[in-house]
């Protein structure tokens, strides 16, 4: 159940920061509108990771689309591993 509170609440913020855990990100609202997102810095980091990860797979299908795809003996045989 996601943790939703008033961004008014960041007067007690020891309060809201405790209730802050990893995959338990506090949501706050202005106005009764989803505003702000406080999550756990190793949380953040796992996502821009995750982020940077599916840009990298992104590039490399869209090479292999472009170059042609090549099968697993010719990525071993071009990396020098042999089976």
């Amino acid at each position: 159940m996601p943790n939703i509170k008033p961004v008014s609440d960041l007067r007690n913020y020891n309060e809201v920061l405790q209730s802050v855990d990893i995959g338990q990100p506090v949501f706050l609202t202005k106005n009764g509108r989803g505003r702000y997102a406080v999550l756990d810095m190793r949380e953040y980091e796992k996502t821009q990771a995750t982020i940077k990860l599916m840009a990298e797979l992104s590039k490399g299908e869209r090479s292999a689309q472009e170059k042609d795809w090549r099968t697993a003996d010719e990525v071993e045989a071009g990396l020098g591993i042999t089976p």
